[in-house]
């Protein structure tokens, strides 16, 4: 099972300096990335109140596209003002099967984290399997 939940502000650059042409040819070339991925769940790139946000989550029986941390990696390099966070239950993830990772991008870095608050899933989220 791969799960997923994000969500990015989109931003140039981290100063309050916003070249706004150049945060639409950012914004164009995200959008035409998120058309590419096609997926059938949640991924949405739109403008609210003057600032672009993405907002993603899916839940499919396997990891398979969409490649939603490569999309967080290629917004870093694009715009590394951004910042946002992407929360990740993969089952097939060794190592990892029993808890979420959230994946941190802030400052064109993105990092990879254990999530405290959903994490062991179980029994923090489910109890232990009986059969």
């Amino acid at each position: 099972m791969f799960e997923y939940h994000g969500w990015v502000t989109v931003r140039e650059s981290a100063t309050d300096d916003v070249d706004d042409a150049r945060l639409r040819r950012i914004v164009d070339e995200l959008r035409l990335r998120v058309a590419r991925m096609a997926s059938p769940y949640l991924l949405d790139l739109r403008w609210m109140n003057g600032e672009p946000f993405i907002h993603l989550g899916g839940h499919s029986n396997h990891r398979s596209p969409p490649d939603v941390v490569g999309l967080f990696q290629e917004v870093a390099a694009l715009a590394p003002g951004s910042y946002g966070l992407l929360h990740v239950r993969d089952d097939e993830d060794q190592g990892h099967e029993n808890e979420f990772r959230v994946f941190r991008l802030v400052r064109g870095t993105v990092t990879e984290h254990t999530e405290p608050l959903l994490s062991p899933c179980v029994p923090a989220l489910e109890d232990p399997y009986s059969g």
